[in-house]
Order: C-alpha cells, then structure tokens, then sequence
C-alpha cells in the first residue's frame, strides 16, 4: 500500500473501539457484534465502497441503529388476525408484562412456603381450567403439533390412532398430520373416505391394537356438498363402548363458543360432549403466547404428563407467564381485532383515506392461522398503488398490506389505534417515494 493510498486514511480499529458512542454501545451489544460492525464497514472503505472519512459516522449510525435481536415490528395492516409469518398471535399488555416478570427468577416449579418443587407452571393450569370449567385439569406444553404428538403417544403407544381420512390435514410449512403421528411409531388406521365417514366406520376398525379415537377439526380448507362426519358426543359412546380414549385436537385455541365464529368448535363444548382430551393452540384464537394446550380428564392429563416426551415437550416459563396473563388478563388483542366495531373501523379507514388522499375500499378480513376457514369478516381498506407494497413492507414503521386485485390495501383492523399516526405518516412517506406516473394507479 503506497503512502498515497487513501486506504492508508481508515481510522484504526482501536480508536474506532475507544469511541465513547461504541464504549456506550457495549451497554447492550455484545463486543463481538461491535468489531463485526466495524469490521464490515472498515472492508467497505478498503474495496473503496466508502470514503475513509465516511467510515466513521457510518458505524456510529450502524450500532445506534443495531438492537440485540434481528426481528423487526411489524403493523400488520393485512387484515388477517392470526398471521403466522408475523408470529401469530400478538400479546396482550397484561402478557407483556408477565414476560418481564418471568425474566428473572421466579417460582415456577417451586412452592416458596414450605420450601419444595412444586407442580410446573401451575398459574396457567389453574387460570385454563378457571375459564374452561369443564376440563379436570389442563397441561401446556410448547406448541399444538407437540400437544398431538404427546397425546397419540402416551395414550397409543404402538398402536393404532383411529381417526377419518378426510380429517388428515397438513398444517403449515408442508408438515402432516400422518407423518407427524407416525413419527411416534403409532399407526394410523384409516376410517371413511375423504367427504363422508360414518360411525360404523370407527366401528369396524376398533380392535385390540386400538390405541385412541382422534378427532381432527380441519384447518385452513373445507369441504362441502356430499358430506358427512361423526361427532364428538356420538365417539364418546363408542368409546365408551370399547374403553378407549378420545382425542379431539381443535387447533384453533377458542375455549368457549363465539357469535361471530358460530360454526368454530371450541374447547368446551367439545369436553362437554365426551372428548377425554382436547388439544388447541395458545397462539392463535385464544391470542396467547406459542402453546400447546391440552385440556380434559384429570386422569388421563396426568397420565399425559407422566410420559417422558412431557418433559421434552414442556413449556418454558415465559410462555407459561404470558398464558397465564393472557387467559386471567384483558381482552387479547386477538379478541379486539375479531370483535372490532365496525363503526369505529370505518371511521379510522376514512380519517386515513383522507390525510393521505387515496380511497376507501370493502375489505374482508380473515381469521388466519387455521382458524374459520372460509370465513370472511367484513370491514374496509385503504386503496394504495401496488406499487407503495414494497416502500411501506421496507420503510419505519414497518408496514405489512395486502397486495390484491393490481392494489395495494391497507387494512386497519389489526392495527392498535394509537399506531393510527404512525401508519398514517408511513403510508404519506410511502405515496411520496412512487415513482412517477404511478400515484394514481
């Protein structure tokens, strides 16, 4: 490197390190993060991508703008409550709150009076069987697929799972219901056809290798026209009948029913029809943290969690805290978006229509994750350019629409209401960057 080289001109790593906005940093950034930082902007400079006297400002912005995780907040403006490629289910404040308390050290195997370990997690247990009286008892382990692997396991073993063929669903990311048991070493036996299963076809199957009788609810599609299924009520006498154990896996995470999903089966009425053990999913209608819920008959939860797959599968203490909250707390988020007043809704889509000068729209939103496929929830979308998807998915605040139809909609359903500025000035700084001859697309 020639004296003249302006490569010569890069500030030194040590100065850069002993920068009293680095040594800050160091506050909540691990050093190996801030040399990386360094590093990177330092090897720019050499490939003369940067000017050497720019090395400097640009990693004291780096780290200020660097946080200890990658994920970034998103306002989902999609109108889909659950949606799974944003974590599902957003927390409740009251959630919030229990995960910082969970942070530290707290009693969650352990009974502070008398000094010994006590049963794990037992303020969400006690906080699902208070809302869902019709449960004995209630276990949480770390997600629904886990809760279904953990039930076909303890109660079939090797045996055989009896469940209907048109209730073999795939749930996300390619993963199946089949597979997933299977993978257990249980076998599946097959009942029915694809659109139509009767009960002689349980029947017929049940034989001594019979482990359990699995119910599915299906998620995500529905079958119409020439159908029929079996319910919960009339598998309970055949189990009975036979003395195997039922298992009734509803996926979507609503313990009582709803008006506004009247046709979504929810985890009570399913116990109170003569499921043994009902399996649903903390993150998604119950607006919850990612769980696993297993709700039913004292003895056969117990004999649930005595298996050795419990403790593999368990839930940590941030998720059992924010369970807790969440079902002994306010109304989840989850539960607003569902419920909002489509009066307000309408009001908040036209005060946004009008500061960014663009139009109204009618705008379905859905339930998501699985649950009331099919279903719409009527409510209204902002009408933007296509073109504004990609400014606002990458601007701050981070903003997730729905590209439809040649448009861009931004739907205000899932949107908190003291974020309605925010978005506002997200959308005006997205309409601003268009590029010409594209604004009133």
């Amino acid at each position: 490197m020639g004296t003249n080289d302006p490569r010569r001109l890069i500030p030194r790593t040590d100065r850069l390190l002993a920068h009293p906005e680095l040594r800050r940093a160091r506050g909540r950034l691990g050093d190996e993060v801030i040399r990386s930082i360094v590093q990177d902007i330092q090897d720019q400079a050499r490939s003369g991508e940067l000017a050497p006297e720019d090395v400097e400002p640009e990693i004291l912005a780096a780290v200020s703008s660097r946080a200890a995780t990658s994920l970034r907040p998103v306002l989902n403006a999609t109108g889909v409550i659950v949606h799974t490629n944003l974590g599902r289910a957003p927390l409740s404040e009251s959630a919030r709150r229990a995960l910082l308390t969970a942070a530290g050290y707290v009693d969650v195997e352990m009974d502070l009076p008398s000094g010994t370990r006590s049963r794990r997690g037992a303020g969400a247990r006690q906080a699902l069987m208070r809302t869902c009286p019709a449960a004995e008892d209630a276990l949480a382990v770390n997600n629904g697929a886990a809760a279904l692997l953990l039930a076909t396991t303890a109660l079939a073993g090797t045996g055989e799972v009896v469940v209907s063929r048109g209730e073999l669903v795939e749930i996300g990311a390619g993963f199946r219901l089949p597979e997933l048991i299977e993978s257990t070493g249980a076998r599946l036996r097959e009942v029915g056809t694809t659109n139509r299963t009767h009960l002689s076809d349980y029947e017929s199957a049940i034989g001594a290798q019979t482990g359990c009788l699995l119910k599915v609810h299906p998620s995500n599609f529905r079958i119409s026209g020439f159908t029929s299924g079996v319910g919960v009520s009339e598998l309970r006498s055949l189990a009975d009948e036979h003395d195997v154990p039922l298992v009734v896996d509803l996926g979507s995470g609503l313990l009582a029913p709803d008006p506004v999903l009247p046709e979504e089966p929810d985890v009570a009425s399913a116990l109170v029809s003569g499921a043994d053990v009902v399996i649903a999913s903390g993150d998604k209608l119950l607006g919850g943290p990612q769980a696993g819920l297993l709700l039913g008959r004292a003895e056969v939860i117990a004999r649930l969690a005595r298996h050795p797959l419990a403790r593999a599968l368990r839930a940590d203490k941030l998720a059992l805290a924010a369970l807790e909250a969440t079902v002994s707390g306010e109304a989840p988020p989850v539960t607003a978006a569902l419920h909002a007043d489509p009066v307000r809704l309408r009001g908040r889509t036209e005060a946004l229509a009008e500061a960014v000068g663009c139009a109204v729209v009618e705008h379905d939103g859905r339930v998501g994750g699985g649950g009331a496929p099919g279903v719409p929830l009527p409510g209204w979308a902002v009408r933007l350019p296509e073109g504004a998807a990609r400014l606002l998915r990458t601007g701050s605040p981070a903003v997730l629409p729905r590209v439809h139809g040649g448009a861009c909609l931004v739907d205000l359903r899932c949107i908190p209401e003291d974020e309605d500025e925010r978005l506002a000035d997200a959308v005006r700084a997205a309409l601003a960057h268009q590029p010409l001859g594209t604004e009133g697309s």
